[in-house]
């Protein structure tokens, strides 16, 4: 996830900085699918699990809301 952001911050227009950041988006999908699994195969508690689930959740909550604020500036 950072190293998107990362490799999106020396992009040339916010249009491509966007894609990188949904790129980065996705990838907090794709960990949370990867937590769900580690707890449905009892390899994470269901509580930490969670917990961090939660935080992934909020992590794309920003990212969303920072491709948001990056569209009104193009618009």
């Amino acid at each position: 996830m950072t190293n998107n952001i990362t490799e999106g911050s020396g992009s040339t227009s916010s249009k491509e900085f966007i894609h990188f950041l949904n790129i980065a988006r996705r990838s907090v999908f794709e960990n949370a699918n990867v937590l769900i699994m580690m707890q449905q195969r009892q390899l994470l508690a269901e509580e930490q699990a969670n917990q961090l689930l939660d935080e992934l959740d909020m992590l794309c909550r920003k990212l969303t809301n920072f491709q948001k604020s990056l569209q009104k500036r193009e618009g």
